[in-house]
C-alpha cells in the first residue's frame, strides 16, 4: 500500500489534508470529553443527596435503637424513627439514581457530539485516502515488476476519461491494439499519473 503521491503538488495536499483531518478529529474528541465532563459534573447534586440521605439515615437508626430499648416505651418510641430512617435511605436512594441518570446523559451528549463529526470526517477523509493508497499500491506493484505498460495502457483505457485518452492519440484503443509503444507508454503515464505513481526511466 502506498500512502502518499510520487509528485509534490498532489503529496503536499494529501499530508496538509491529513493534518487537517487528525486535528479536527481530535478536537471533536477533545470537546465530546469536556462536554461530558461539564454535565457530569451535575451529579454532584446527588452525591449530596445521597449523603445526606445516608448520614440522616444513620443517625435515625441510632437514635431509633438507642430509645428502642427504654423499657416499656421503647417499642412506640422507636417507631418514628424508623419511618424517619426509611425516608434518609429513599432520599440515598434517589441521590443515587440522580447520579447514574447524569452519567448517562453526560455518556450520551459526549459521544453523540464526538462521533457523527468523526465520522463524518472519516467518511469524507478516510475512505478516500485508503482507495488511492490501493489503487497507488497496486500501480507501483506494476512498475516494480519493470513489463507492465501494456497492463497499465489497458488500464487507462479502461478507467481514464475519454477526453483524456483522445489527447493521447485520435484512437487509443486501435493504438494499443497494434501495439504502439509510443501511445502506449503515454497511456501508462496517463494511468500511473492519476494513482500518484512516477514511471522509471
Amino acid at each position: 500500500m502506498k500512502l502518499y503521491s510520487d509528485f509534490a503538488p498532489r503529496r503536499t495536499r494529501q499530508i496538509v489534508a491529513d493534518i487537517f483531518a487528525l486535528v479536527a478529529i481530535g478536537a471533536w474528541v477533545w470537546l465530546g470529553i469536556m462536554v461530558f465532563q461539564l454535565v457530569e459534573n451535575l451529579s454532584d447534586f446527588g452525591k449530596q443527596m445521597e449523603d445526606a440521605g445516608a448520614g440522616f439515615r444513620k443517625t435515625m437508626t441510632e437514635v431509633g435503637s438507642t430509645l428502642g430499648g427504654v423499657p416499656l416505651i421503647g417499642g412506640g418510641i422507636r417507631s418514628p424513627f424508623d419511618g424517619a430512617s426509611a425516608a434518609g435511605a429513599a432520599l440515598e436512594s434517589a441521590g443515587q439514581s440522580q447520579q447514574v441518570a447524569v452519567f448517562q446523559l453526560a455518556t450520551g451528549l459526549g459521544i453523540g457530539i464526538a462521533v457523527v463529526p468523526i465520522l463524518t470526517i472519516l467518511l469524507l477523509w478516510l475512505l478516500p485516502r485508503i482507495r488511492f493508497a490501493r489503487r497507488a499500491g497496486r500501480a507501483q506493484a506494476i512498475v516494480n515488476t519493470g513489463a507492465g505498460i501494456d497492463l497499465l495502457a489497458l488500464r487507462a483505457l479502461a478507467t481514464q476519461k475519454i477526453s483524456a485518452l483522445t489527447r493521447v492519440d485520435a484512437e487509443p484503443m486501435a493504438a494499443w491494439r497494434r501495439g504502439d509503444e509510443a501511445v502506449m507508454k503515454q497511456l501508462a503515464q496517463l494511468e500511473l499519473s492519476s494513482s500518484g505513481v512516477r514511471m522509471r526511466d
